[in-house]
């Protein structure tokens, strides 16, 4: 069973997601929260496999409630879903900065929701490529080139870093590069140990942060 919180300040919202996870049969709603303080205080509570975060509530938002989920212990191995209503949206980039696994727009498909649950529940990030680029593009633009936190990479980590940060799975990456997928999950199992990221999603943010990928630049 995934064990799932759902976190919005909006009743209607919390129960059409709790709707969706009851009738999933391996998922398991552990508990709600109205805002960034109740959030975590019910993780270390229940210690979730995921947990679905708002990011506008009161108190607390949901970026600086994933921020402290993630950096505390007693939360466990929980991971953080960050939902908004807006495909443009400020806080999202900085929910992938503060360790967000995957974001999702509140109007996804039910079958979209569970889908990323479970992706994210297995230790991965989910990134949509036509969102993901849009809002890190939007607020990444202008961002400085700085090498140096790139310093330990090989040529070929840094190109596969190019790759996860234009949404690129690792079959994708493994046919761009000419490897298998396993070849190819390797080489970015590498990029995150050296970078000290926890997922791809904190890969995404790195690449843009440090100018190796830029706004506006073609795939190739």
């Amino acid at each position: 069973m995934i064990r799932v919180a759902i976190v919005d300040d909006q009743p209607l919202v919390r129960a059409g997601f709790g709707a969706v996870i009851a009738h999933v049969p391996d998922l398991e709603l552990v508990g709600e929260a109205q805002d960034g303080v109740e959030a975590v205080a019910l993780a270390r509570r229940t210690r979730p496999d995921v947990v679905l975060m708002d990011v506008r509530m009161p108190k607390l938002d949901g970026i600086e409630a994933t921020r402290q989920i993630l950096g505390d212990p007693a939360c466990g191995d929980t991971r953080v879903i960050v939902l908004t209503t807006f495909d443009i949206d400020e806080y999202v980039y900085a929910s992938l900065k503060a360790g967000a696994s995957a974001f999702l727009l509140k109007d996804a498909a039910p079958e979209v929701l569970v889908d990323a649950v479970r992706v994210v529940a297995a230790g991965d990030a989910l990134l949509a490529p036509s969102v993901t680029r849009r809002l890190i593009e939007r607020f990444a633009d202008g961002a400085p080139v700085d090498d140096r936190a790139l310093s330990h990479l090989t040529d070929r980590e840094r190109e596969v870093l190019v790759l996860v940060a234009r949404g690129l799975s690792n079959a994708e990456i493994g046919e761009r590069l000419f490897v298998s997928a396993a070849t190819a999950k390797t080489h970015v199992g590498r990029v995150l140990a050296k970078l000290g990221a926890r997922d791809r999603a904190q890969l995404v943010a790195i690449a843009y942060e440090t100018g190796v990928v830029r706004p506006g630049t073609p795939e190739g």
